[in-house]
């Protein structure tokens, strides 16, 4: 019932019979995928132990960070919750946005929790900080250029130490805008329908090196958040949080762009350069269960150097610190690098500090996430409105304004053909995935402390995860397979431990998103110690079109999907929309400590910089990529002797 089915040949029956197998009792509007007639509106899901997927964005800011502010952003938290159920808002650039898909099951507005609020409070006439010089400058900030001397002047005022000076009185104003963000949280919360929570980003950035967390609350939160004018210090941001937890206030925090870390948000020694220890990884455990692999300033699942035979390693690759064009270190910047040092630090030394789960959210800084490549509007409000600004448009005598261009553009301009910018490596995503009994805080909220989550670089592809060793044969086509699963195994995010010598078994299972590309294979990555050393290897463990992995180098075959890029039109009848399998791991060790994880990859479509393009009547920039495998990534599963 669960074979590498066609598209072309998919049916009604079977597409339903997957949803009742493993996607647990689904949400009308998941039913409408499949071509069940008669569905309506979005409706609430009743609770299933079985658990159903449910997508969201943990990374939004709004006008209430300084960054955000600074771009002419002046969308609300109200306004990100709108739009994350849907609605249209307004971008800086003067054009409405919206989702081109369903509306989110979740999200939390996460704005920076430095001077929270205070760059928005310039626009008050009766406060004493709107008389002040930086805020003159920074609403004075109205075009590109001059948005760019009110951040710098900020980043300046920040690193001299005259920021707080400056903004002498702030506090009323960050306290008020931290009450704002709570408030609005709870206003948009609708459980069983729309889930929101109350969050903020812990922004350090020692020498523009990214150390930045996401911090979400369960409930309602602390007073006032914690930042990195406290500490800039994680540790000291992970023992905030304890004290937090022993009040009654749970929270976690989520890392992101450790692409942009320098080597150090995976480093093999603590903030202050001390060896790590135990309690180092139950103090990192404990708080930051999670990391963001995928966002729009890329991918830090792994690079072609940490991984030189994963073919499809250099997946929207921006290696650049912080908000400079300063390159960032490889080594200890990358996920999945850190799960093969965690091992290995197991193996020598009993702990762990990297055994993390993962998701996507976007970090959009227009209070609304551009996940669709076709549409892609981009992150930071008026730097980037335009195709030209973000460099896939050739510049022109007469820019263009909206998302996208309306006209052929007239010559380039002189000299640079193309924005000089590190905004054409940004990407269209992502999203966190979590699977959950139901859409609400305290459901969704434990789905990420356990880890039972995954991410996706945009599209709402789906995908479960066990590991056990008495799963049958047939356990795929079982009706009964997650209850089975759940009942002999373990699910993504947890521990198997070894039995004796025996081998695991892995349910493997991932269905389309139906308004995005076919699927075209389905893979686990491994990583395990031989030596002392972390190695790796990717192995296809489903093929789309009825295509089976080559014995030998564990690869499928050549699906034949391929892209028009004078359209962007796609093979209409190469992939599939379900691929699942029941695998052994032809390489298993006893006892040898291993993580696996699932990795499942659509066929190629247009990459956003290629519409771009299209759309404005020219060439794509030879300088980037023109296509793009949208994918998802699973949390590991460990095997743990």
């Amino acid at each position: 019932m669960l074979r590498h089915t066609s598209t072309r040949i998919y049916s009604l029956a079977i597409v339903l019979a997957i949803v009742t197998i493993l996607c647990g009792a689904c949400s009308r509007e998941e039913a409408r995928e499949s071509g069940e007639p008669g569905v309506g509106a979005r409706t609430a899901r009743q609770p299933n132990p079985l658990r159903d997927a449910y997508f969201g964005d943990l990374h939004v800011h709004t006008r209430f960070s300084s960054d955000a502010f600074i771009f002419n952003t002046r969308s609300t938290p109200d306004d990100a919750y709108r739009y994350g159920k849907g609605e249209a808002i307004e971008h800086a650039g003067g054009f409405q946005v919206q989702l081109s898909g369903e509306p989110l099951d979740f999200v939390a507005v996460t704005d920076h929790g430095e001077y929270l609020g205070v760059y928005s409070s310039f626009t008050d006439p009766e406060g004493a900080l709107s008389q002040t010089s930086l805020a003159r400058t920074v609403l004075g900030a109205t075009e590109a250029a001059s948005i760019r001397e009110a951040f710098q002047r900020m980043r300046q005022l920040r690193m001299s130490g005259e920021l707080a000076r400056e903004l002498a009185g702030w506090e009323p104003a960050h306290r008020s805008a931290w009450q704002e963000t709570i408030a609005a949280a709870e206003r948009h919360y609708a459980p069983g329908e729309f889930t929101t929570f109350v969050g903020y980003e812990y922004t350090s950035a020692p020498d523009s090196q990214n150390l930045h967390r996401n911090v979400i609350f369960r409930g309602r939160g602390p007073d006032l958040p914690f930042s990195a004018t406290d500490s800039p210090n994680p540790e000291d941001l992970w023992a905030w949080l304890d004290e937090r937890r022993a009040e009654g206030i749970e929270a976690l925090a989520i890392p992101h762009n450790s692409n942009g870390s320098n080597g150090q948000m995976f480093r093999l020694e603590s903030f202050d350069g001390k060896p790590l220890d135990a309690a180092y990884a139950d103090l990192r455990m404990r708080n930051e269960p999670l990391v963001e692999v995928t966002q729009v300033k890329g991918t830090s699942d792994t690079h072609p150097m940490l991984s030189p035979n994963d073919e499809w390693a250099s997946f929207e690759i921006m290696q650049l610190r912080i908000a400079t064009t300063i390159p960032s270190d490889v080594p200890g910047s990358y996920a999945r690098e850190a799960y093969r040092n965690g091992l290995a630090l197991e193996e020598s030394s009993g702990f762990n500090p990297f055994k993390f789960g993962l998701i996507g959210s976007s970090d959009t800084h227009n209070a609304a996430g551009s996940f669709d490549e076709e549409s892609f509007f981009s992150k930071v409000g008026k730097l980037d409105d335009t195709p030209e600004k973000r460099g896939s448009v050739p510049r022109t005598a007469q820019p263009t304004t909206g998302v996208v261009a309306t006209t052929a553009p007239t010559q380039p301009a002189m000299g640079q053909p193309y924005a000089d910018t590190y905004y054409n490596l940004w990407g269209a995503s992502g999203l966190a995935g979590v699977w959950a009994e139901e859409n609400t805080r305290e459901s969704i909220y434990d789905a990420l402390r356990r880890k039972e989550t995954f991410a996706t670089s945009g599209p709402r592809i789906r995908v479960r995860f066990f590991a056990g060793y008495d799963f049958a044969d047939d356990l795929a086509s079982e009706a009964g397979a997650v209850e089975t699963a759940y009942a002999g195994g373990v699910p993504m995010g947890a521990d198997l431990a070894a039995r004796g010598e025996d081998a695991p078994r892995f349910l493997v299972w991932a269905m389309r998103d139906p308004t995005s590309a076919p699927l075209q294979r389905l893979q686990v990555v491994k990583g395990w110690v031989d030596g002392g050393e972390g190695r790796e290897r990717v192995f296809d463990v489903a093929c789309s079109d009825g295509l089976a992995p080559d014995p030998a180098t564990h690869r499928c075959p050549d699906n034949g999907a391929a892209v028009d890029l004078a359209s962007c039109s796609a093979t209409a009848d190469r992939g599939s929309a379900e691929l699942s399998r029941l695998w052994s791991d032809p390489t298993f060790v006893p006892g040898q400590r291993a993580f696996y994880f699932v990795r499942v990859l659509e066929n190629p479509t247009c990459r956003w910089s290629t519409w771009d393009a299209i759309r404005a009547g020219v060439e794509p920039n030879p300088e980037l990529p023109a296509t793009i495998q949208e994918r998802a990534w699973s949390s590991p599963i460990w095997y743990v002797p």
